[in-house]
């Protein structure tokens, strides 16, 4: 299968979620008309808009180890774009966020469907409960999509550890996410292990693994490789969405400007502003920390203070040395060459992006 680097990658998992989605959409269809705004939301969500990162760093991960791609290892690798769907709708009900990618989120456009068809009960209740569903049915699909992908039961097999562990991983992450708004914890340490878990591991480290295991030739130092390349790049990835969900151009985001303040996201770059605050510093930040009618002037007050103290300097200077750890992992061979390239491409991808 010929493809011209990252972009050409891109179009050929675009084409590929496309076809599983009319496929499924059909069948949802065919249950009743009732369901067809669950295939609209879905189809909406998955096809108008990503990166499509980690079915990205999956497929490289493929050709990292030798292997050859073709439209089956297209279908299989595309699967992990449906996990990030399912925790992307989750975690919109989680944060209650009402935004994504400009759009109103799933829970927002269930509520007002019931609304707008004024049905009984409480429309926010409806809202989050089609979108917790529409969020499982998209993790089913993800493996319905692994499955159906027409890859050798082999793979399948040597496939399913890596990606029940992934998935797993990512539950475990978006827990600690979860728990460390409650506990109102400030510690660096903390948060970059949620860090880790919640977004590191699964967008990168996970689908090099799971690409690399969908390989005949799949061995125990690739592994390796693209662990030492992807959790150091996996930490970088998810600083930069600290610093976008704070100093993001809504424009570009689709959310609004300084969503996480207004959320109460204790994120790394908020507990290096914490650490780093006087006293003042730190009363005014709180004061306004978490507050859900965050106005813009209070959203750039709070940005001032998190350069006032260097932390946004710190958190640009963590991205550049953990960048820098990830590619010097690729100086030592053990992957193919057409593999490093993409991979030092997606490292920039990955770390320089805006939204």
């Amino acid at each position: 299968m010929d493809f011209d680097g990252i972009l050409g990658l891109t179009a050929a998992i675009n084409g590929s979620l496309a076809d599983f989605f009319d496929r499924e959409a059909g069948f949802l269809k065919e249950v009743g008309t009732e369901l067809d705004p669950v295939a609209d939301a879905l189809g909406h969500f998955l096809l108008d808009g990503g990166k499509r990162l980690r079915p990205l760093f999956a497929t490289i991960g493929f050709l990292g180890a030798a292997g050859e791609v073709t439209p089956e290892i297209i279908r299989a690798t595309s699967s992990l774009e449906l996990v990030h769907v399912c925790a992307l709708i989750h975690d919109d009900v989680m944060d209650a966020s009402d935004t994504r990618r400009g759009a109103p989120a799933i829970h927002k456009q269930f509520e007002a469907l019931h609304e707008t068809q004024n049905l009984h009960g409480n429309s926010d209740q409806f809202g989050v409960a089609a979108a917790i569903l529409l969020g499982d049915l998209a993790l089913i699909w993800a493996a319905k999509a692994l499955h159906d992908s027409g890859i050798s039961p082999a793979a399948i097999l040597r496939s399913l550890p890596i990606y029940d562990e992934m998935r797993v991983e990512l539950m475990a992450g978006q827990y600690l996410d979860v728990y460390e708004q409650a506990l109102a914890s400030e510690s660096v340490e903390r948060s970059l292990k949620v860090a880790r878990y919640k977004s590191g591991k699964y967008s990168i480290e996970r689908p090099l693994h799971f690409g690399a295991s969908l390989a005949p030739d799949f061995n125990s130092e690739i592994i390796d490789i693209y662990s030492n390349y992807g959790l150091p790049l996996g930490e970088a990835f998810q600083l930069r969405d600290d610093i976008i969900g704070v100093f993001g151009d809504p424009e570009v985001t689709g959310k609004p400007a300084g969503d996480d303040l207004r959320e109460g996201k204790r994120t790394v770059l908020v507990a290096k502003t914490l650490s780093l605050a006087s006293s003042n510093q730190r009363i005014e930040f709180l004061r306004h920390f978490g507050q859900n009618e965050l106005d813009i002037t209070d959203v750039h007050s709070m940005r001032e203070i998190i350069v006032d103290t260097g932390a946004l300097n710190e958190l640009e200077a963590m991205i550049n040395e953990m960048t820098v750890k990830a590619l010097e992992s690729l100086l030592g061979g053990g992957i193919a060459p057409e593999a490093r390239t993409l991979l030092e491409e997606m490292a920039v991808a990955a770390t320089k992006r805006s939204s």
